[in-house]
């Protein structure tokens, strides 16, 4: 039972290693950035596909972006694609690295970076949109 100097019983060594009960809201999260990422990237790709097309695409692509509604899709699309794969490293992580530190260091650094790169791509929509 308590094996190579390890006084701790097996429910001890097994405290805090079970179910946050974080796992159920995780898995729905990523199911419904993914819906939601459907209908998105659909229209992303339409729009560039639209753009790659015109003539003069820095001018086509301020006008495309200068639309309301198409900058609050677009909006949409970077936060929850960020969203989305931000979870889906955690994912990863959390599967893969056996070192706790270690997972959590990177878990911080994924999240740093998926939101701070979704907040420069929502930033610079609005200063495309308004023109800044």
């Amino acid at each position: 039972m308590f094996a190579s100097g390890n006084l701790r019983s097996p429910l001890g060594r097994a405290r805090g290693l079970g179910s946050a009960k974080e796992g159920l809201h995780h898995w729905w999260a990523q199911r419904l950035t993914s819906l939601a990422l459907i209908p998105l990237t659909l229209w992303f790709v339409a729009g560039v596909i639209h753009l790659a097309l015109g003539g003069e695409p820095y001018e086509s692509f301020m006008a495309w972006i200068a639309n309301p509604c198409t900058a609050t899709l677009m909006i949409l699309f970077l936060g929850v694609s960020f969203h989305h794969a931000q979870l889906g490293v955690q994912v990863v992580l959390e599967d893969y690295v056996s070192c706790h530190a270690w997972r959590t260091g990177l878990t911080i650094v994924t999240k740093f970076t998926c939101y701070g790169f979704a907040t420069l791509g929502i930033v610079s929509t609005l200063i495309c949109c308004f023109g800044g």
